[in-house]
C-alpha cells in the first residue's frame, strides 16, 4: 500500500499513548498519594517502578502473541486488562494493593505501543511507512504534554483516585475503538507459530542478533536522555523550579513541541533524504542540545524558561532520527515484525525501568547532575548504533 487508512494515524498514535498516560498523569499527585497510604516518597516512586517492569516484561510477549493471534485479538484482550487494573488501582487501600494494580497496568499497557508498530508495517513500506510512523509520532506527542496538566486538574478538584479512574475510561475507550473500527492487518496464512521450540529459536535468534542489539539500544539510551527528567519532574520541576502541581506544561508543553517538530520533519524528509542522513541530522540536534544544557547548567541557576528548552530540542532530534531507526529493526527480521517490535520495546522499557528505580533518585537532586545524565546516555546511545553492523548476519537496513 501507499498510503494508510483514514484515520489509521489518530487511532495508533491513541493505543500508544496509553503508555505515557499512564506514566504521567498521576505524578502531580505523588505527594497526596503518600499520605493518603501511608506511604514514603520512595515507595510512591515505586509504584512507577513496579509498572515500568512490569510493562518491559510482557512487551516480550505482546508481538508474538499477535503474530500468532493476530494484532486485533491482542490488542482486545490487553485494554480489558487494563480498564480491570486501572479500577483496581481506584479502591487501593494500601501501598502495596496500588503496586499490584500497577504491575496490571504495565503488563496490560505496552500492547498498544508494540503492536502499532507492527500493524504500520503490516500495511506499509519504504517512505510511506516512516511517514505513518512519524505522523503517529506527530499525533502521539501531545499525551506526554496533556497527561500530568490533566493529572493535575483532576487533582486540584478531586482526588487521586478520580485519576485512575480517568485511564480507566481511557483504556475503556481504546477498546471499543478496537473492536468496531480497527481491522485484522495479519491475515492467518502469516501468522506464526506458538510452540515453544520455534518461539524460543526465534527469541533467541532476535536477542542474539548483534545489529538488533545495537540499534534497540540506540533507540532506548538516546530516549532515555530525556526520559530521565520525565521520572524527576516532581523533583524537577516542584523543588528545582518551584512550580505548582498544576504547572507541569513547563516541561512536558515544550518537549511536546519538540516531539512533534521532529517527527513533522522526519516526515517531510521520507523519500527525498536518505535514511542515513535523517538518522545523523537527528544525533546532530541531540548533540547540541545536551552540550547547550550542560552549559547553561553550568552557567545559569535553575530557572524558567531555560531550564526547560534544551530538553524540547534534545527531542525533536530524538524523534527525527527514531522513525528511520525503528523501521531498520522492524526489516532485520520481516516474518517476525510483532515478536521484534516486542522485543525492541521490552529493552527500551527495560531501561526506562532502571531509570525509575534506582538512576533518577542518583541524579534527581542537582539540575546539573541531570544534564549530565542526559549527555551521558546520548553517549551511549550514539556509540550502540555505531556498533550496528559488528557481528551476526548482514541487516537488510540501508546504509
Amino acid at each position: 500500500m501507499s498510503a494508510a487508512p483514514r484515520g489509521m494515524a489518530v487511532m495508533l498514535a491513541a493505543m500508544t499513548a496509553i503508555a505515557p498516560f499512564s506514566i504521567d498523569t498521576y505524578l502531580p499527585a505523588f505527594p497526596e498519594i503518600a499520605a493518603s497510604l501511608g506511604a514514603t516518597p520512595i515507595q510512591v516512586q515505586q509504584t512507577l517502578a513496579i509498572y515500568m517492569a512490569a510493562f518491559a516484561f510482557m512487551m516480550l510477549w505482546h508481538g508474538a502473541l499477535a503474530d500468532a493471534l493476530g494484532r486485533r485479538r491482542v490488542l482486545l484482550v490487553a485494554f480489558a486488562v487494563y480498564v480491570a487494573a486501572s479500577l483496581f488501582c481506584v479502591f487501593a487501600a494500601s501501598i502495596e494493593m496500588l503496586w499490584f494494580g500497577r504491575a496490571l497496568q504495565g503488563m496490560s499497557a505496552g500492547a498498544g505501543m508494540v503492536i502499532s508498530r507492527a500493524i504500520i508495517r503490516d500495511l506499509l513500506d519504504g517512505p510511506a511507512a516512516q511517514r505513518l510512523i512519524a505522523h503517529t509520532g506527530m499525533i502521539f506527542a501531545i499525551a506526554p504534554a496533556v497527561a500530568p496538566v490533566i493529572g493535575g486538574w483532576i487533582h486540584a478538584f478531586f482526588s487521586w483516585h478520580a485519576i485512575f479512574v480517568f485511564l480507566m475510561l481511557y483504556g475503556s475507550a481504546l477498546f471499543f475503538a478496537v473492536y468496531f473500527l480497527l481491522p485484522e492487518t495479519l491475515p492467518p496464512e502469516r501468522r506464526q507459530s506458538l510452540r515453544p521450540g520455534p518461539l524460543a529459536r526465534a527469541y533467541f535468534q532476535v536477542l542474539s542478533h548483534p545489529p538488533f542489539l545495537a540499534l534497540a539500544f540506540a533507540v532506548a539510551l538516546s530516549f532515555n536522555g530525556f526520559f530521565i527528567y520525565v521520572v524527576s519532574a516532581p523533583k524537577f520541576l516542584l523543588e528545582h523550579l518551584h512550580v505548582s502541581a498544576q504547572s507541569f506544561l513547563w516541561l512536558f508543553g515544550p518537549a511536546m513541541l519538540g516531539l512533534m517538530g521532529g517527527n513533522w520533519l522526519s516526515a517531510h524528509l521520507a523519500g527525498q533524504v536518505s535514511s542515513r542522513r535523517t538518522i545523523a541530522l537527528g544525533f546532530a540536534v541531540m548533540i547540541v542540545a545536551a552540550a547547550a544544557n550542560l552549559l547553561l547548567n553550568l552557567w545559569l541557576p535553575p530557572t524558567l524558561p531555560w531550564a526547560v528548552l534544551p530538553q524540547a530540542f534534545y527531542l525533536f532530534g530524538v524523534s527525527v532520527a527514531m522513525p528511520n531507526i525503528t523501521l531498520r529493526i522492524l526489516d532485520l527480521f520481516p516474518a517476525r515484525r510483532g515478536l521484534v517490535s516486542s522485543c525492541q520495546g521490552a529493552a527500551q522499557t527495560g531501561v526506562n525501568a532502571l531509570t525509575a528505580s534506582l538512576l533518577a533518585p542518583m541524579f534527581w537532586d542537582s539540575t546539573l547532575a541531570l544534564a549530565e545524565a542526559m549527555t551521558g546516555f546520548l553517549l551511549l546511545g550514539l556509540l550502540a548504533f555505531a556498533l550496528r553492523r559488528s557481528g551476526g548476519r548482514r541487516s537488510r537496513e540501508p546504509a
